[in-house]
């Protein structure tokens, strides 16, 4: 039985907890995985996929770097002047990429419809310590610093440069940082699972200090396309097809494309910064926008590995040793829901990796 088969008899199997899953698979450019599961899925669906979307908007940074438009250790005063306040002057966007940069917090009280206006609020914020010297998650304040960076640098929205990336590998219809419109038809409705509301309300509490309550993510939110036009680079609407493609464009060629220099891969995916978080207390080792280590193993088990899980269930990834990426995408909105991402991507790299 050949990886597509093995893949697509599982998700069958998982389809009636999982309500609805994808996952696409490509190996040294070729897609040799595109599966679905669950009614009215189709590889054309999009989902909201949290913190996964962190792998694209990271990949935007890096291209624009591999194309001299950024600089990794270049002040982002001179890009953003307002930026420098409070002793902001010499962080960079080594810095923001590997969440060191010291501003992981919005205010209490932020909300999605407040996201674009946040950017100044940041560049005002006193850090929380010297950027550089430690590091903790950044799970909203990420997207807000590379998006207006980028914007600084081009002049375009990151989700417009994100599309400008993404239309010569096809898939400029199938990740998004903001739902357009006319793509309201395709987008899957979650579905919160029975009993989670403990959980929801533990990591509620756990991240309150610096993801405030209303932006914490709830299916009845997720499930209101105008709250996802508006543009959220710390999270991404997609389909798994469509990451896993991109990632594939950044390790290495697909039908023609690289995004970036091969001699640019080891420097964009190898290990830029190993620490303990401040905040949540693990240990995290984080290449420039990703983290190292396949979801269920370790940075020391899966050293090639980098990628980003998210929030619900969703995880993309890239294996530099091997050319295999991999995304899931899944209609249950599951805050400790990393079981099925965790068992399909340890079959694709036992078989490929």
């Amino acid at each position: 039985m050949d990886l597509q088969d093995q893949v697509q008899r599982r998700i069958d199997e998982l389809a009636g907890t999982e309500l609805g899953l994808q996952v696409a698979v490509y190996r040294q450019g070729e897609l040799v995985v595109d599966a679905v599961a669950g009614d009215g899925v189709t590889p054309e669906t999009l989902y909201f996929a949290a913190s996964t979307g962190k792998g694209a908007s990271a990949t935007v940074a890096n291209v624009l770097v591999d194309r001299g438009i950024l600089d990794y250790d270049r002040p982002i005063v001179d890009i953003w002047p307002e930026f420098g306040a409070h002793g902001k002057e010499r962080a960079t966007l080594r810095h923001v990429l590997t969440h060191s940069v010291g501003l992981p917090a919005l205010p209490p009280g932020t909300t999605r419809t407040g996201l674009p206006e946040q950017a100044d609020r940041l560049a005002a914020t006193e850090p929380w310590w010297e950027p550089g010297t430690k590091m903790t998650y950044h799970a909203e304040t990420f997207g807000v610093l590379v998006g207006e960076i980028v914007r600084r640098a081009t002049g375009r929205t990151i989700s417009d440069v994100l599309r400008e990336i993404l239309t010569p590998l096809g898939m400029e219809e199938n990740v998004f940082f903001a739902l357009p419109g006319g793509q309201r038809h395709r987008l899957a409705r979650l579905v919160e699972p029975e009993g989670a509301e403990e959980t929801f309300a533990m990591l509620a509490g756990m991240f309150e200090q610096v993801v405030p309550r209303a932006l914490q993510p709830r299916a009845a939110d997720l499930n209101r396309p105008e709250l996802l036009a508006i543009e959220d680079a710390s999270s991404a609407i997609l389909t798994a097809r469509g990451i896993a493609k991109l990632y594939a464009a950044l390790i290495g060629e697909v039908d023609g494309v690289r995004l970036v220099r091969p001699e640019a891969v080891p420097v964009i995916t190898g290990p830029a910064l190993v620490a303990q978080d401040e905040l949540l207390g693990n240990p995290a080792t984080l290449a420039l926008g990703y983290s190292i280590g396949r979801l269920g193993s370790s940075a020391d088990e899966s050293p090639a590995t980098i990628g980003w899980p998210g929030m619900g269930g969703s995880a993309a990834w890239a294996d530099t040793r091997s050319g295999v990426t991999f995304a899931l995408t899944r209609t249950l909105f599951d805050p400790s829901g990393s079981a099925s991402a965790i068992e399909i991507g340890n079959l694709v790299a036992k078989a490929l990796c």
